[in-house]
């Protein structure tokens, strides 16, 4: 089993910038891969960016130049900072683990962009 602690969030103005932290509990398996995801009030959930163990980056079109994921094997951390923030940013962000073919999931965290 693999627990996600997630840190980070809350409220910023638009233009502001938030850094998330999520960690993962695992001393059996190796972790392949983190991210986050993110769910706006009735939107589907949504990839924001993902991070493999090789450090190769993915991340979704609308955050791109904004958002910036990083991650630290040593200490089975993933990290999502997020800079110019806008308020189609508010949504509650979920960080992911692929562990041994199996995605875990975080309870989430509220980041909400408003004036």
């Amino acid at each position: 089993q693999v627990q996600l602690v997630e840190s980070g969030g809350g409220l910023v103005q638009p233009g502001g910038s938030l850094g998330l932290s999520c960690v993962a509990s695992t001393t059996t398996f190796s972790i392949n891969a983190m991210g986050w995801y993110r769910q706006a009030p009735g939107k589907q959930r949504e990839l924001v960016a993902h991070i493999t163990r090789s450090h190769a980056t993915t991340s979704a079109d609308s955050v791109k130049g904004r958002f910036t994921i990083s991650g630290d094997n040593a200490k089975n951390t993933v990290y999502l900072q997020m800079n110019s923030l806008k308020p189609e940013d508010t949504a509650v962000y979920y960080c992911i683990a692929d562990v041994a073919g199996a995605r875990y999931w975080g309870q989430g965290t509220q980041v909400t962009v408003s004036s």
